[in-house]
C-alpha cells in the first residue's frame, strides 16, 4: 500500500486537534453513527482539561487506497522534545495558522525544526469564518516568517488552503464551494513525497516515542527506515554509541488504524509502527535485524533551561492523602518519566531525600507534577531556578533568554512594557495588530519570567496573550527584584478558625479557608509589608456571659486566594516549598521551626 507520513504543526489553540478529528470522520475512520468525543486525539485527562496537546500521537486514515499516517504534535515549546523527534518520522508538514492571530512564536518554533529537516510545508489558514479574520495579511505573514527562517525557494513555494476545521471544510480559493476536506486529502497525496526506504536492506527503525500500556508493557513507536518487520523475527537494539542493549523477538507488532493500534503480521520501510516486548530499549535507540551494526543517527535535543528540586513531603500532614510518599517511589517514577521524555533530565541532589529535575519550562514541569499527584504521590517542590552556562572562550556566566510575543489591548501596553523592563526584558518590536490591539516582542531572561504569567493576566484584565520561545544563551543580565511582599506564617498546628482569620485580614489576603488544616511553618496568607510575620490562625473568640445582638457576632470573611499548582510554584521564594498531595496544594517555609529560620537568616547575612 502507498504511504504518506505527515505531521500537523501549529500554535496552541489554533485548531490542530479539531482538524484531525474532521480528517478522521471524513476518511471513514469512524462509523457514521459512532460516538466519538470531541478532540479525540487529546486522550490524556490533562490535555482535555487544559485544551492543549502535550504528547505527540499517531493516527492513520485511508484515502483513495493510500494510507496517510498523521502525527498530532504539541504546539507548546515546553514540549519541544516531543516535536523534534516526531519530525524525523514524517516526510511533510501541514502548518496550521489562525486566520485572526497569524503565525505565533510556537508556530515559529516547530516550523524552524521542520524547515531544517528539509520538509516541504502545506499551509492551512484555519478559522477563516471568524469575524475578525485577516486572511490575506496572515498569508503574507506566513511567507515572511518562512523567509526569515531561511526557507529554500522550494519550501517558499508552498500551497495554501483556507479552512474551518470545526465546520470540516477546506478550499483552495475562498470563492469555492465549502463542502468537505477532499481538497486537503488530495493535496497531501500529491504534495508530500512517499517515504524513501530500501525494502531489500535488513530491518532498522529509530525509536521516537515510548509509552506504557497496562496490558502490553512498554510500547516503542517509530518509523521503519529500511527493510521489513515481521512477527516473531529476531531483532536487537543498539544504543546511540553502537553498543547492543538487548536482543528479542518481535512478539507484538502494532500499526495505527484510525484511533486504534491494531496487531499486524508485517510492515515495510516507510510505515510507522509500534513494538512491544523490549525491557531496556528507549527513545533514540535503534531496533534492527541482528546483522546491522550501525545505529541510526537521532536528532539533537535542545538542552533544559529550568530545574526544580522534588523532595519527600516531610510536613506534619504528610501521608494523609497520598499512597506514594517515599523517596524511592519518587525517584523511580521520575526516572521512568526521563526515559520516555528526553527533554527532562533527572539527577541525584546532595540531599538524600531529594532529586533535581531539569526541563524546558514551568508548564512542562507543572504538567509532570500534576500527573504525579493524580497518581497518588506526595511531594515537596522548590522554586524553579534557571540553569546557567559558562562561555567556553571567556568563562563569562551565560543565562537562557526567551523571545516573548505579547498581544494586548493598547491601553495595557504601557504597564506590560514597564513590568518587562523591571524583569530585564528588552523591547524588540511594537506594532498594531488590528482591532485596537498591539503586538509587543521582547527578549528577556528566563529567570525574569518565572511567576510573571499570573501578574500579566491581572495587569491585562485577562485579555492578554503571551507566547514564549527559547532564544539562546546570552551574558548574565544582572539581578532581578523578586517578590516584594512577605508572607503570613502559622505559629501552630490545628484547624484554622474563622474568627482568627477575620482578625488577620488587615495584615493581608488569606490563602486558606476556615477549618483548613494548618501546621507550624505553613504559609497561610500574604503580608502587606515586605517582611514575614508569624501569626496565630487558631485563636477563637473569648466567650463571656454578656449577651450581644447576633449581628455583632457575624464574621464576614473576604474570599481567600486559592492558588493553582503553577501559581504556587511561581509564587514561592527560595526559602519556601510547595507541598503537593493528591487533594491539596499548600505553601510552607523550607524550615518549619521559627528558631531554625532565624538561625539560617543570620548565617546567610554573615555569609
Amino acid at each position: 500500500m502507498d504511504i504518506r507520513n505527515i505531521a500537523i504543526i501549529a500554535h496552541v489553540d489554533h485548531g490542530k486537534t479539531t482538524l484531525v478529528d474532521a480528517l478522521l470522520r471524513q476518511s471513514g475512520a469512524f462509523r457514521t453513527n459512532q460516538q466519538v468525543m470531541e478532540r479525540a486525539m487529546d486522550s490524556n485527562d490533562l490535555e482535555r482539561e487544559r485544551g492543549i496537546t502535550i504528547l505527540a500521537k499517531c493516527t492513520s486514515v485511508t484515502w483513495d487506497d493510500i494510507r496517510i499516517n498523521i502525527v498530532d504534535t504539541p504546539g507548546h515549546a515546553d514540549f519541544g522534545g516531543e516535536v523534534e523527534r516526531i519530525l524525523s518520522m514524517v516526510d511533510g508538514v501541514v502548518v496550521l495558522v489562525d486566520a485572526a492571530e497569524g503565525p505565533m512564536p510556537q508556530t515559529k518554533f516547530v516550523v524552524t525544526k521542520a524547515l531544517r529537516q528539509g520538509l516541504k510545508p502545506i499551509v492551512i489558514i484555519n478559522k477563516v469564518d471568524r469575524p475578525d479574520a485577516r486572511v490575506q495579511e496572515v498569508h503574507n505573514e506566513v511567507f515572511d516568517l518562512f523567509a526569515a527562517l531561511d526557507a529554500t525557494d522550494d519550501q517558499l513555494d508552498f500551497p495554501t488552503l483556507y479552512a474551518s476545521g470545526r465546520a470540516g471544510w477546506a478550499v483552495a480559493d475562498l470563492n469555492d464551494p465549502r463542502e468537505n476536506l477532499k481538497v486537503l486529502f488530495d493535496l497531501i497525496v500529491s504534495h508530500v513525497k512517499a517515504p524513501v526506504g530500501d525494502p531489500t536492506l535488513p530491518f532498522s527503525m529509530l525509536v521516537t516515542t515510548l509509552e506504557s500500556d497496562p496490558y502490553l508493557g512498554r510500547i516503542l513507536t517509530g518509523r521503519i527506515l529500511t527493510g521489513a518487520a515481521r512477527l516473531n523475527m529476531p531483532v536487537k537494539s543498539l544504543h546511540r554509541d553502537g553498543k547492543v542493549i538487548e536482543q528479542a523477538r518481535l512478539s507484538k507488532l502494532l500499526a495505527f488504524r484510525g484511533l486504534e493500534r491494531r496487531p499486524i503480521e508485517e510492515a515495510f520501510a516507510g510505515d510507522i509502527i509500534a513494538i512491544a516486548g523490549f525491557g531496556e530499549t528507549t527513545v533514540a535507540d535503534t531496533i534492527c535485524a541482528p546483522e546491522v551494526s550501525e545505529p541510526i543517527a537521532g536528532q539533537p535535543i535542545d538542552p533544559p533551561t529550568l530545574a526544580m528540586t522534588f523532595s519527600v513531603n516531610d510536613s506534619p500532614l504528610a501521608g494523609r492523602e497520598g499512597t506514594k510518599v517515599t523517596s524511592r517511589m519518587i525517584v523511580e517514577r521520575l526516572r521512568r518519566e526521563a526515559e520516555g521524555n528526553v527533554a527532562i533530565q533527572v539527577r541525584e541532589s546532595e540531599d538524600k531525600d531529594a532529586v533535581e529535575v531539569a526541563g524546558r519550562g514551568e508548564l512542562q514541569l507543572g504538567v509532570l507534577i500534576e500527573t504525579m499527584r493524580r497518581e497518588g504521590f506526595e511531594l515537596a517542590i522548590s522554586r524553579p531556578r534557571v540553569l546557567y552556562k559558562s562561555d567556553p572562550a571567556t568563562g563569562q556566566r551565560q543565562e537562557p533568554l526567551e523571545e516573548i510575543q505579547i498581544d494586548v489591548d493598547e491601553e495595557y501596553s504601557g504597564v506590560v512594557v514597564e513590568k518587562m523592563s523591571l524583569r530585564k526584558g528588552e523591547l524588540k518590536d511594537m506594532r498594531p495588530s488590528g482591532g485596537g490591539k498591539q503586538r509587543l516582542t521582547f527578549l528577556a531572561p528566563t529567570r525574569g519570567l518565572i511567576g510573571y504569567q499570573g501578574e500579566f493576566m491581572t495587569d491585562t484584565r485577562g485579555t492578554g496573550i503571551m507566547s514564549r520561545l527559547f532564544h539562546g544563551y546570552a551574558p548574565f543580565r544582572g539581578t532581578i527584584e523578586g517578590r516584594r511582599t512577605g508572607v503570613l506564617i502559622s505559629n501552630g498546628g490545628g484547624a484554622a478558625v474563622a474568627y482568627a482569620l477575620w482578625n488577620l485580614e488587615d495584615r493581608g489576603p488569606m490563602f486558606i479557608v476556615p477549618g483548613a488544616a494548618v501546621y507550624e511553618g505553613m504559609i497561610i496568607g500574604q503580608h502587606t509589608r515586605d517582611n514575614d510575620l508569624d501569626v496565630n490562625p487558631l485563636k477563637g473568640k473569648q466567650l463571656t456571659n454578656i449577651r450581644t445582638t447576633s449581628k455583632d457576632e457575624a464574621v464576614r470573611l473576604t474570599t481567600p486566594i486559592i492558588m493553582t499548582l503553577e501559581q504556587a510554584i511561581a509564587y514561592i521564594a527560595d526559602d519556601e516549598l510547595v507541598e503537593v498531595t493528591p487533594k491539596s496544594v499548600r505553601l510552607r517555609k523550607r524550615l518549619l521551626d521559627p528558631n531554625d529560620r532565624k538561625r539560617a537568616s543570620r548565617a546567610a547575612e554573615a555569609g
